[in-house]
């Protein structure tokens, strides 16, 4: 006989009762050469998220636990931290007491094998009755160990699970981290723990600031921490402010004032993210006031502005209109030095950067954009599909016919002109240096050049919205030039066979996909996404692209409509089974994404109302008998109805017809579906009245033609069989 198979492993887990013992705080502090901010935030949230599962793991608990970090230090800071470990018992199931025990009562093999692997004698084992049935058992008994003991053991497996944009390698111990170690502080209490990371033994000795003299050391000199819980005010006498909070108050507050005092304000556009920058990239913020010279105004303030922001993370100023002031706020990492000379230093710095903009700009300026379209056949778009200046030449087919397609043929020319300008910038020198300033330069250049204002404009708007908040696009061209650029991506990509997989989107479909439906949903346009894709396949295939089928246009189709459904989701808070009942229904030929976003946010407001429900309950039984049947007819005779509830039913239902029809003409869904509750009693009143499945087939047949019609009806605005509700 094959042996008897083994039952898995099981185990009961009980925690000896909690008792009131010391509890201390804990101190984890890594120390690395500096950081890139960008890597900073997310490094402290995924510590905070280790040290969670850390001390779950090891059965300890604790207080309140939370991050702290500079660019040369990621700290973890728990207080009341159980200084014991819990006990732990486990009572853990092994093979079933029939293939265990043999007939006189001794145990098996199986049972054998049982005790070894849990390191116990077989006369340890014993049955546990189970609503399985009889099973064999073992109860093991752990004591905890000291927290010093645990958290040494466990701690250096949990830090190389930090992840980071990209990592490094530097020594011997192939550890990876975001940059390379130079020290590890482990403190439980005032007692160092005995922890090895990245070759790095960890000690009670950290670093202070990189050039803050602490008294009686030299700068950058270890410091010897004696207990956990003042770690933050004796790095703060360091020179390090280790509270990222804390620096972000500091920097708020200091560019407030030196902006005051030029009698100006930052530029509210980029504060947010320059104060971020800033906090994650100094461990004790200094603001200056600078200035440069104001023959630099003459460029245009979005190359001034990025020239500062990009390069040297500075803060613009500018005047209550916009117009930009020649000064500039710098956070610098030295609140001991002379700040004369570091004004002096960045000063200088700017004004060579600023020179190479006002160069580029110059230089740029003497070739129209026009005369640089032809360039752009040297530019490559993708190995699959050709070059930019191709895909200018579809952008520019397609615009066109979505100009046509909202019924505005007085914008074909305006569209057109922009769509073969708008990526004529990329050959310029000033976006070869600031690549954010695409569009943006297209515009300037445009409107240098005297090209009308609302070309310039849709070049300028072509990008938006860049990001998931972002602005769109304010005027109609500028709207329809950003969705033919990315109906134009999304399509070719997807022709080309490189639809996103997973979680991996390297093209970024997913966002172009997302600012589509940001673009029809939030202007006034209507917009049918079906024409639009086969259009641009159309388009592809005269170009002799790769050209996928209709197969692969249904798939385009279907990609935008998931991002719908995230923005719904995410945006305006739609449910689930809402979304899915509206896309459900099949429309090969069209997709209005306003159109189905109005009938979502329609459903998710009526699915809160109290008859809803109850209205369910009906519908979905008629729903399931229709399709138990397979049944396809709607075509009542009102001389076959035997009961008054059948001639009810039928008279609100050509009611309730004409009113649906009427209301989903005006795109009043929330009307359409407040006429499908009026149905709900003549309903209740047929199924408690008459059989569906009568004897004689032609009644049977009458009343399954009479659901049917009801069916149909409920599923005009959208397939309510997907929502969940009592009636199931």
């Amino acid at each position: 006989m094959a042996p008897p198979k083994k039952a898995p492993r099981r185990a009961k887990t009980k925690h000896s009762p909690k008792l009131p013992g010391r509890v201390l705080p804990f101190l984890l502090e890594i120390g690395t050469e500096e950081l890139p901010a960008a890597f900073l935030p997310q490094a402290l949230q995924d510590l905070a998220i280790l040290g969670q599962k850390l001390f779950a793991e090891c059965r300890l608990e604790y207080g309140a636990l939370r991050t702290v970090g500079t660019p040369r230090r990621l700290t973890l800071l728990v207080e009341g931290l159980q200084a014991q470990q819990a006990s732990l018992t486990q009572e853990i199931l092994g093979p079933p007491a029939s293939a265990a025990l043999d007939a006189s009562g001794q145990p098996t093999k199986a049972a054998q094998g049982f005790a070894k692997s849990q390191g116990v004698p077989v006369d340890q084992l014993r049955i546990k009755e189970t609503p399985k049935g009889a099973y064999m058992a073992v109860e093991k008994h752990q004591r905890g160990q000291t927290a010093k003991q645990v958290i040494a053991e466990a701690l250096p497996q949990s830090l190389g699970k930090i992840a980071f944009p990209k990592a490094m390698r530097w020594n011997a111990s192939r550890a990876r981290f975001g940059r390379p170690v130079r020290w590890v502080v482990a403190l439980l209490g005032d007692q160092p723990l005995n922890v090895e990371f990245a070759g790095i033994r960890s000690s009670a000795l950290t670093r202070g600031h990189r050039f803050y003299r602490v008294k009686g050391k030299k700068p950058g000199q270890g410091l010897l921490l004696t207990s956990a819980t003042h770690y933050i005010e004796t790095m703060k006498r360091a020179g390090v402010l280790v509270d990222p909070e804390e620096r972000r108050s500091m920097i708020t507050q200091q560019i407030t004032a030196l902006a005051k005092s030029a009698k100006g304000q930052v530029d509210p556009i980029y504060r947010d993210e320059l104060i971020e920058a800033a906090v994650c990239g100094v461990e004790y913020p200094h603001a200056i006031l600078g200035t440069f010279q104001k023959e630099f105004l003459a460029v245009p303030k979005p190359v001034l502005i990025s020239s500062m922001k990009e390069h040297q993370g500075f803060f613009s100023l500018m005047t209550k209109d916009g117009a930009l002031l020649p000064k500039f706020i710098a956070v610098t990492n030295m609140p001991w030095g002379d700040s004369r000379l570091m004004i002096k230093g960045n000063e200088r710095v700017l004004s060579a950067r600023l020179s190479d903009a006002k160069y580029f700009f110059t230089e740029d300026t003497k070739r129209p954009l026009h005369e640089r379209v032809p360039a752009l056949e040297g530019v490559t778009f993708h190995h699959k599909l050709g070059t930019v200046r191709q895909k200018v030449d579809r952008v520019c087919d397609l615009v066109d016919w979505m100009a046509e397609h909202i019924g505005r043929n007085d914008l074909h020319e305006v569209c057109r002109r922009a769509a073969l300008l708008a990526k004529a910038d990329l050959t310029t020198g000033m976006v070869g240096e600031f690549p954010t300033l695409q569009g943006v330069m297209g515009e300037e250049y445009a409107g240098h050049d005297g090209e009308p204002a609302a070309v310039c404009r849709a070049i300028g708007e072509q990008y938006f919205p860049r990001f998931p908040d972002d602005q769109l696009p304010t005027s109609l061209p500028g709207v329809l030039l950003a969705m033919a650029d990315r109906v134009d991506s999304i399509v070719s990509f997807f022709a080309a066979g490189m639809a996103p997989s997973g979680s991996e989107d390297p093209l970024g479909l997913r966002r172009a996909a997302y600012g589509l439906v940001r673009l029809v949903t939030e202007t006034p346009l209507q917009l049918n996404v079906v024409s639009a894709v086969e259009h641009m396949m159309q388009i592809l295939a005269k170009q002799g692209m790769v050209c996928g089928t209709t197969q692969a246009a249904s798939e385009v189709v279907g990609f935008i409509i998931d991002r719908l459904r995230f923005y719904g989701g995410q945006h305006l808070g739609l449910r689930e089974d809402v979304m899915e009942a509206v896309t459900r229904l099949p429309n090969p030929t069209v997709c209005d994404l306003a159109d189905l976003l109005a009938r979502m946010q329609a459903l998710q407001a009526m699915v809160h109302q109290p008859d809803f429900d109850p209205l369910m309950i009906g519908f979905k039984r008629a729903h399931r008998i229709v399709e138990k049947e397979q049944w396809t007819n709607t075509q009542v005779s009102p001389d076959r109805f035997l009961h008054g509830s059948e001639q009810q039913l039928s008279q609100a239902l050509v009611v309730a017809q004409q009113r649906v029809s009427e209301s989903v003409n005006d795109r009043n869904y929330g009307k359409a579906l407040q006429s499908l509750l009026e149905l709900k009693t003549p309903i209740d009143e047929f199924f408690g009245a008459v059989m569906v499945n009568d004897p004689d087939h032609l009644i049977r047949a009458n009343r399954l033609s009479l659901l049917k019609a009801v069916d149909d009806l409920f599923l005009t605005v959208a397939d309510l069989s997907c929502i969940q509700s009592a009636g199931g």
